[in-house]
């Protein structure tokens, strides 16, 4: 996963034909997908960075045609359907006074997963829409189609306005990872193991943006390895909070005070990547897991494998110590898609989410939630079996509920 997906992401949708690459061209300014009169040009997804005045750099998402046909057509479609639960707005193009059940499964997709959509009457030059199509579209889904034709754009900065207005803020808004926690002048101490899982020369994201983040409010940011927790404390300073690494848990939170805000980068990020609350009440679910049962561990970038990995070896590793059972571990990593059944699981753990958008991981954890599926996230997991769960967590609660 690239740092660009971090923006907000735009699907286009609709049948072959519809003008999808021409529309997202003309959106782009840019020549980036193919334009041919022959049915199913465009494949595989493609994806395209533009600038949209107002919120920023997104990017845009050419999908194949929801009415492909044949063996090869019905595969399209699959990974078509595959992007719908990663983007923060939706476009249905359609053309021909034409709206029917390709379309109609499309607004299901966009509405069980929560995502806002548009649906756009393209080639309106050819074929305007007629008022009674409007009509029965509205009818079927609450929206009123608007008019557009990619050869004949003049209403071209309207249905900018329109898309801009459209994306929820919370997909490219920029929030702080720390406001309302810390104050001005504040000492924040970041615990930053370096193991074999570091990147060489360089830090994580998560830790980077967390030192932003503290510079961003205006308080002084210190950083040491684990290894040098005590002797930072020696120093005489007391740090209005500490956050670490969740993998050193343990060891961390026996030298720093009680006294002293403790939690982890994972925690951190889960209220911004993913859903704080459902966290919170799924993670004591833990010490209900029994022999046999499946926990699946979601992990949302791809990386290089050692035995010192967290969700691989270490998470099941103390999930087992601590609950005395015999677990069975699924893993899934980037954003690809859960192949066993919702059902087949007892605990689902997330990772911080550092890479991907909370959008994305809202939409990967959706079903599970539905399903009532218990799901915590990586910090807090470890946090429980270690037995500082609530010490951990308390930094961002009431933050949390004052949301």
């Amino acid at each position: 996963m690239k740092g660009k997906d971090l923006k907000p992401h735009i699907g286009i949708f609709g049948r072959r034909n519809n003008g999808k690459s021409s529309f997202i061209n003309l959106l782009t300014g840019q020549n980036i997908a193919i334009v041919s009169d022959h049915p199913g040009t465009t494949t595989d997804p493609v994806k395209k960075s533009v600038e949209i005045f107002g919120v920023g750099p997104a990017i845009i998402i050419d999908t194949a045609g929801i009415d492909d046909s044949g063996d090869l057509g019905k595969l399209r479609i699959e990974k078509t359907l595959q992007v719908i639960p990663t983007i923060d707005l939706g476009i249905i193009l359609i053309a021909a006074n034409i709206f029917g059940e390709f379309e109609e499964n499309l607004v299901k997709q966009f509405n069980y997963y929560d995502i806002p959509y548009l649906i756009v009457h393209n080639k309106s030059d050819i074929e305007a829409i007629k008022l009674e199509f409007s009509d029965n579209v509205k009818q079927i889904t609450g929206k009123i189609p608007f008019s557009f034709s990619n050869v004949k754009p003049e209403n071209f900065n309207e249905l900018v306005e329109l898309i801009k207005t459209s994306i929820p803020e919370t997909a490219y808004a920029k929030p702080s990872l720390f406001k309302g926690t810390v104050k001005p002048k504040d000492v924040v101490l970041l615990v930053t193991p370096i193991d074999s899982e570091a990147p060489e020369g360089r830090m994580i994201l998560p830790q980077v943006m967390a030192w932003r983040d503290v510079l961003d409010n205006d308080c002084i940011c210190v950083s040491v390895k684990e290894t040098e927790l005590e002797d930072f404390f020696k120093l005489g300073i007391k740090p209005a909070l500490v956050v670490t690494d969740s993998q050193v848990f343990n060891y961390v939170s026996k030298i720093v005070p009680e006294n002293i805000m403790l939690t982890s980068f994972s925690i951190v990020f889960s209220k911004l990547r993913g859903d704080f609350d459902a966290f919170l009440k799924g993670t004591p679910t833990i010490d209900n897991l029994k022999d046999g049962d499946k926990v699946l561990i979601l992990e949302s970038c791809t990386h290089h494998v050692s035995c010192d990995d967290i969700g691989r070896f270490k998470i099941p590793k103390w999930l087992e110590k601590h609950t005395g059972k015999k677990l069975e571990f699924d893993i899934v990593a980037g954003l690809s898609a859960v192949n066993n059944p919702v059902n087949n699981y007892a605990l689902v753990i997330q990772c911080g989410g550092c890479m991907v958008t909370r959008k994305q991981i809202i939409s990967r954890l959706k079903p599970f939630e539905h399903a009532d599926i218990p799901i915590t996230n990586y910090g807090m997991a470890i946090a429980w079996v270690n037995g500082i769960f609530e010490r951990v967590t308390q930094p961002f609660k009431a933050l949390y509920n004052n949301d």
